[in-house]
């Protein structure tokens, strides 16, 4: 039901609906330069389906037809989103809204949204992940080190006996730390609004990087930076830290459900780990790599490690560099053509053309790419209203 001091949509200041198909108009008092997408049962939920963008026809209005053929399932279940569930319809007072349902075929549907959730907020507190320190000195065998190690637990997972994916990060301290010098993810405040839309249960371990010998520990072999560690730091990684991951929280140890991930140099040891532990991780999360410090990157080790069915969700910004939207593109080619490759690696390429290569973007990245890696292919009704507190 719309606000008492909403006027309602009269169809005439929009384009007729069609006889042969559902027209769905959308007025909103809140509106920016963010698209406009449909997210329902009719295409698993995705938020970011350019099949289901609406067209803007002004400020604050907005319309999508079906097209004549298209299988309606028996009663369409919606929500209107501008690109992820982080920016995702709310109501006047920043509260989640019900899921949106329509039965109609043809003819015409009037909705109304009153605000849109922007950089996260707001977000219930409740919904946070807990937040637990494995351990200060976690034992890095490999290279002879200890280093600090968390795990971001689902907020209810004390009351559950849930099983859950897992999520590897490199640069544990620009993830969640609000006194980070460089900006952080906020992956928890994240997370916590995606649980709210069902996409947030996973487990997050999440592991500091080596502060001056960071760049050591994350070079992979010989590249322009020198001589690198990054082949002991992965066998910690499958060797050491998976293990006892699983060992000690309730994970769904199955390579289907794990996945690795991190930016810049944390992009680069992440590509590597993917490939060369693929019976380890099927899910990559590779932001603004830095492939420039390998030139004549080659991927003749496939040839001796099976390739598995593996996802990488790669993003780059345009105002990073001269050169990182070329090299991203690059890699993903030359990956593709690799025979070994071809049929096994579903990549995703996300391309901001004004980002830059900061936390601030790899932030906005992380909902999306987590939703694509994990989520993507679920079915069914996201989860109704749960009560607020």
């Amino acid at each position: 039901m719309l606000p008492d001091s909403q006027e309602p949509i009269h169809s005439t200041e929009f384009e007729g609906g069609s006889a042969d198909s559902l027209t769905i108009l959308l007025q909103t008092d809140e509106d920016d330069h963010r698209p406009v997408y449909l997210s329902g049962n009719f295409n698993n939920w995705q938020t970011q389906d350019r099949r289901f963008m609406m067209q803007r026809l002004t400020k604050g209005k907005y319309k999508y037809q079906f097209a004549p053929d298209f299988n309606y399932p028996e009663e369409l279940v919606y929500k209107f989103t501008k690109g992820d569930w982080s920016e995702v319809e709310i109501d006047r007072y920043g509260n989640k809204t019900p899921n949106r349902f329509c039965q109609k075929t043809v003819g015409t549907q009037e909705e109304f949204v009153p605000r849109w959730r922007k950089n996260w907020l707001p977000y219930r507190p409740s919904q946070l992940p807990q937040v637990h320190l494995i351990s200060e000195e976690f034992e890095i065998p490999q290279l002879n080190k200890k280093r600090k190690v968390w795990a971001l637990l689902p907020h209810d997972y004390d009351t559950s006996d849930e099983h859950y994916p897992v999520l590897y990060l490199q640069d544990a301290q620009n993830l969640f730390n609000e006194n980070s010098p460089y900006g952080n993810w906020q992956i928890d405040k994240k997370l916590a609004v995606m649980s709210d839309y069902g996409i947030g249960k996973i487990i997050v371990i999440a592991i500091e990087h080596a502060e001056k010998e960071r760049i050591v520990e994350y070079n992979v072999g010989k590249t322009l930076l020198g001589e690198g560690q990054g082949k002991k730091y992965m066998r910690f990684l499958a060797d050491t830290l998976k293990p006892f991951v699983d060992k000690n929280f309730r994970t769904k140890p199955e390579r289907e459900y794990t996945g690795i991930g991190g930016s810049s140099m944390g992009g680069l040891i992440t590509i590597f780990s993917g490939l060369m532990y693929p019976e380890v991780f099927s899910k990559l999360m590779v932001f603004s790599p830095s492939l420039w410090v390998i030139p004549k990157l080659k991927f003749s080790f496939l040839d001796f490690f099976e390739p598995m069915e593996t996802k990488i969700y790669l993003y780059a910004g345009g105002d990073e560099s001269e050169t990182m939207v070329k090299h991203v593109k690059k890699f993903r080619k030359k990956l593709l053509k690799h025979e070994a490759a071809q049929s096994k690696m579903n990549i995703q390429l996300s391309i901001n053309m004004e980002g830059k290569h900061s936390e601030t973007y790899w932030s906005d990245e992380f909902p999306k790419a987590v939703e694509w890696l994990f989520f993507a292919d679920r079915a069914g009704d996201l989860p109704e209203d749960s009560e607020e507190e």
